[in-house]
């Protein structure tokens, strides 16, 4: 897997300040996308050991609320398995902290993937540049839902996070 950026202090992608891994590789190309340049599942950096450990250095501050995992697309078919790892060490390493997880997919189309158990809210669903308003929480367009996957998962429909 290949990556970006990993940010930190970041208020805009998830609930208090979070830790930002930006991933490479995305199958959707949506039309406006706020990220093109990380569509290419080859563009960015590899994600190795060195920048793992720089993921969960900022990650481990006491003011950080949790892990943000956005780029390009987490769910990307070659970021699944390295997303679910770092998933689920996070849950292990950090069970104070949140995870949240932005994909173009739907919730209908991956729900079942054993490591959403781990992540707190999902933002789902392709940016439609016609659905875009400035003015709406953690997502770009008004056809985006961001889901509280626990909730979700316990109840066996979607629920909505409270934003």
């Amino acid at each position: 897997m290949n990556y970006h950026n990993i940010t930190t202090d970041d208020m805009l992608n998830g609930d208090g300040l979070r830790t930002v891994l930006w991933v490479a590789g995305c199958s959707h190309h949506c039309k406006g996308c706020q990220n093109p340049i990380t569509w290419d599942e080859n563009g960015g950096l590899p994600f190795d050991e060195a920048a793992e450990k720089e993921l969960f250095e900022k990650l481990s501050k006491p003011y950080i609320s949790g892990i943000t995992f956005s780029g390009g697309d987490p769910l990307f078919e070659g970021n699944r398995a390295e997303i679910r790892r770092l998933v689920k060490r996070c849950a292990s390493e950090f069970p104070n902290k949140t995870i949240w997880l932005y994909t173009g997919f739907i919730w209908e189309d991956i729900f079942d993937l054993p490591f959403l158990k781990y992540v707190d809210v999902l933002v789902d669903g392709r940016f439609e540049q016609a659905l875009f308003d400035k003015k709406l929480h953690w997502k770009g367009s008004s056809n985006q839902r961001v889901i509280d996957v626990k909730k979700s998962l316990a109840e066996d429909k979607v629920i909505l996070h409270n934003t």
